[in-house]
């Protein structure tokens, strides 16, 4: 997955546990796509500060997502009604099969919820 767009979905999902400055240099950074010379000028400290304050972010965050997985939830979600969507698309002759494979898939996507 592109970095940028995980950066994003564990925003997304967590981004409400950082403090507030926290929320917005990350935002800044990664919703806004300023640069990190742009970010210190706006909020008064140095380069180096947002930096570190970036990469303290994106370890909280990825220690939340290993602790609760709730990306990685989402995304197997998402994919399985990919799956259901796909299934149900498919010129199946058989209603049976057709069936078949979307009970199997809901029964999956019950189990990981």
């Amino acid at each position: 997955m592109n970095n940028i767009l995980e950066q994003a979905l564990l925003y997304d999902f967590y981004g409400e546990l950082l403090n507030e400055h926290q929320k917005n240099i990350y935002e800044q950074f990664i919703l806004e796509d300023l640069s990190l010379s742009e970010i210190a000028s706006s909020e008064g400290i140095s380069r180096q500060g947002v930096h570190d304050l970036i990469k303290r972010c994106n370890k909280t965050l990825a220690g939340y997502e290993a602790k609760l997985h709730l990306v990685e939830k989402f995304l197997a979600i998402k994919e399985k009604v990919h799956q259901i969507n796909e299934v149900l698309e498919a010129e199946q002759t058989e209603m049976g099969m057709l069936i078949d494979n979307i009970k199997k898939i809901s029964t999956e996507i019950l189990e990981e919820l």
